[in-house]
């Protein structure tokens, strides 16, 4: 394009010669602004991965214990995001920063919600991101959910958030009930909190509250809106959680279909 542009301006204004001078000059350009847009990439993504594996190692020493769990469940986070060589190694890095007693933690959720222009989408999966940390243990302990809720209102969210996203995988993860048997009482009731609703709630509340959520978290939608590829992965998992908590349901309410 700039090359073309540059061949273009160049032959109007100087004929033969200027159309070869100013196509040079085109390609020039055009080769600085890739290299530009590459190199502000890289500084993205470097941030991005400081400030969420940061605050992930933060939120994982809040109750002063790092579990085998949670290392397993950041290294699964690895995977999911595809971190590989030299990006990995940053991620790791990051969250031994965030472990040591001087770690400022305001400053780096500072600094994702600069990365991110505080879109929303993007915060809420940052969010899921450290949950599914936290949680990898089979419980949340209460110093990490006082974190995660002043992480939660640091970025523009609320408590109201955290406890959905808590709900969500407690609902999600752990032993499945045998075949045709009904949910654990527990594993339901953090089925509806998640969905934002209630054992009370009609049928059509509850699936309008779930095509709802279907839908502000589907990852087309999402990537429309600005969501980096990387975290693709984790859109797609916080909506096969999503249909979980919503089967759940379905099979202890023969009227929700």
């Amino acid at each position: 394009m700039f090359m073309f542009i540059g061949a273009l301006l160049g032959a109007i204004f100087g004929g033969f010669s200027g159309l070869v001078i100013g196509g040079l000059l085109g390609y020039f350009a055009g080769f600085a602004v890739r290299q530009f847009i590459v190199g502000s990439l890289r500084v993205a993504q470097s941030s991005l991965l400081e400030s969420t594996f940061s605050v992930m190692g933060a939120l994982c020493k809040a109750d002063r214990v790092v579990t085998r769990e949670e290392i397993n469940a950041v290294e699964q986070i690895f995977i999911m995001l595809k971190l590989q060589g030299e990006s990995r190694e940053l991620a790791k890095a990051a969250f031994n920063r965030g472990k040591q007693p001087d770690f400022d933690l305001d400053a780096a959720v500072d600094q994702f919600a600069q990365i991110s222009h505080r879109r929303g989408p993007l915060l809420q999966l940052f969010l899921q991101l450290q949950c599914m940390a936290v949680a990898a243990d089979g419980r949340i302990d209460p110093a990490e959910h006082t974190m995660l809720v002043h992480i939660a209102q640091r970025l523009g969210l609320t408590e109201r958030d955290v406890s959905q996203l808590e709900a969500l995988l407690r609902a999600t993860v752990g032993v499945a009930s045998a075949p045709g048997a009904p949910p654990r009482a527990d594993k339901l009731a953090d089925a509806y909190a998640a969905l934002g609703v209630t054992a009370n709630s009609s049928p059509a509340e509850i699936k309008r509250a779930y095509r709802k959520l279907i839908s502000q978290n589907h990852p087309d939608k999402l990537a429309s809106r600005g969501l980096p590829e990387s975290m693709r992965a984790v859109a797609e998992e916080r909506s096969r959680e999503l249909n979980s908590a919503y089967d759940l349901i379905k099979s202890a309410r023969p009227d929700v279909k």
